[in-house]
């Protein structure tokens, strides 16, 4: 059954959107962009098996301050190509060649969720200077392996399942870690999740071999540091990021680096997406007041 969806996320979904591509490396990583080319803006980026349509009731709402913005899905996700090996190389490349080929005119801001987390600071490690600024939501910073519940097994990594129908595939949906979430918003990204093959069976989008063609998960250590670009961490109140965690990378960003907590579970764009904009939007004009030095 469809949820009855509220009309802020209705009219959202209804801004105008444009689907566009960019080769990068062999690989065409799709995005889809709100606002005026050739003005300043953001590359949104999502976190693991997700995809751009993740942030389709986000990327209007950042677009209503005259940015450009832009949401990807990174190879091995959504509508992008997969690759035989992957790379927060390869990823941080992408997010940079989807500002310029997006037509966002100067430094962009990098915005990640979760592992899209993990990417704004892998780009700002290698691109630091041509970013005008990262802010990262609910990144866990794990020192080991992580946790059971958001193990690469939970996140249904391993051999590319198919279904029979539409249906069997999306009553398979779930959120890791699962908890509650808008149910409109739930029910449209997972719509967007899946495929219909050629032979009629219907897969997930993402690539279910990611965690096994990964040249290596960078050690929280080896992100950005002090002064690299701009950067905030956003935490989810009852998320995966913890209070530890946020503070261990502040400390490594810069004292300077403000911390936020917001309302909300890990899944904060479906949790309490209103407040997740809020706190966006207040964090670039803030950045945009202070220029791009």
């Amino acid at each position: 059954m469809t949820a009855q969806q509220a009309a802020w996320f209705t009219a959202a979904l209804a801004a105008p959107a444009s689907d566009e591509s960019v080769d990068v490396g062999g690989a065409r990583i799709s995005y889809r962009a709100w606002g005026d080319r050739g003005t300043p803006g953001a590359v949104l980026v999502h976190g693991t098996a997700a995809h751009a349509r993740w942030w389709d009731h986000i990327g209007p709402l950042l677009q209503a301050d005259g940015l450009r913005v832009a949401a990807l899905s990174i190879s091995g996700h959504g509508d992008s190509d997969w690759r035989d090996r992957y790379s927060f190389d390869h990823w941080a490349a992408e997010v940079m060649a989807v500002a310029s080929a997006a037509g966002i005119s100067g430094p962009p801001f990098v915005i990640g969720h979760s592992l899209g987390g993990h990417i704004a600071l892998h780009a700002a490690a290698r691109y630091g200077d041509a970013l005008a600024g990262i802010v990262v939501i609910d990144s866990p910073m794990f020192e080991g392996p992580p946790p059971p519940e958001v193990s690469a097994s939970a996140r249904g990594m391993g051999a590319q399942r198919t279904y029979a129908s539409r249906e069997a595939i999306l009553d398979r949906f779930h959120l890791i870690p699962e908890h509650p979430v808008l149910p409109y918003a739930r029910e449209h990204v997972a719509a967007c999740s899946v495929t219909r093959q050629d032979d009629g069976e219907w897969r997930w989008k993402f690539d279910q071999g990611l965690f096994t063609k990964m040249t290596r998960f960078p050690h929280p250590a080896s992100t950005a540091g002090p002064g690299q670009c701009r950067a905030a961490i956003l935490r989810a109140r009852q998320g995966i990021m913890t209070e530890e965690m946020s503070s261990r990378l502040r400390t490594r960003l810069g004292q300077g680096v403000p911390v936020v907590e917001v309302p909300g579970g890990h899944h904060v764009l479906l949790d309490e997406p209103l407040h997740l904009v809020t706190a966006l939007r207040t964090l670039l004009a803030c950045w945009a007041a202070e220029g791009t030095g």
